[in-house]
């Protein structure tokens, strides 16, 4: 069996709670007097809050934070975002994505989630999602965002499985760089399929199953 394992990044692959982080980081810029759009909000994908914070500050013109002060900000962002998130169900996830993670399961592959958000676990559970995995990588066990593989080598040494024996699904275009750093497997979903960066592309979720059927001889 040519992939023994797949992992699967969490905003943006497995749900999608995009227009939190932005509403969040959006308030608090506003309460700041820092000009704030979309088109900044997408080069937040993908990496830490921290890091997100200093690409906000591109447009700050006050006198500078110390790092005390940058620490709160981001501190409040994350009390934003996970009121949103508290209002999060099982109904947020697709369908479509339940039913490939239950193949993939009744197939025996392993299964894990990895993530730079420290949100993780949080929201696996509001969602109904954490019994279908059996390791989580988050930001709050990594030093280093992708795309570093860190958090991917993590997870494979959570698993137990080689890395070369995993496929990564992501939808950014940093996370499939971490996965082929990491040595893995790569599948694009979302924004980063339209890149044509990865070993393969995902139009819905359930394009999943044929690719590791392929590379497992396992019918799925």
């Amino acid at each position: 069996m040519d992939t023994e394992a797949v992992i699967f990044d969490l905003d943006g692959v497995l749900l999608h709670t995009d227009r939190f982080h932005y509403l969040a980081w959006k308030q608090l810029s506003d309460e700041k007097g820092i000009y704030f759009d979309e088109e900044i909000n997408q080069r937040l994908r993908g990496v830490s809050r921290e890091q997100s914070l200093e690409i906000i500050l591109e447009r700050y013109g006050g006198p500078a934070l110390t790092p005390e002060e940058k620490k709160q900000m981001t501190d409040k962002k994350n009390e934003i975002y996970r009121s949103f998130l508290g209002q999060m169900t099982p109904a947020d996830v697709a369908d479509d994505v339940r039913t490939t993670l239950l193949a993939l399961r009744k197939a025996d592959f392993r299964l894990a989630v990895g993530s730079s958000s420290k949100n993780t676990r949080f929201i696996l559970d509001k969602t109904d999602l954490a019994g279908y995995f059996d390791a989580v990588s988050d930001g709050t066990m990594i030093r280093r965002t992708k795309p570093d593989p860190e958090v991917f080598l993590l997870a494979a040494e959570l698993l137990a499985i080689r890395p070369e024996k995993c496929l990564v699904v992501e939808d950014a275009a940093a996370g499939i760089e971490a996965g082929k750093r990491a040595g893995m497997k790569t599948a694009a979903f979302g924004d980063a399929a339209k890149l044509r960066i990865a070993d393969h592309d995902l139009n819905r979720f359930s394009d999943l199953l044929p690719i590791v059927g392929n590379y497992t001889g396992v019918n799925l």
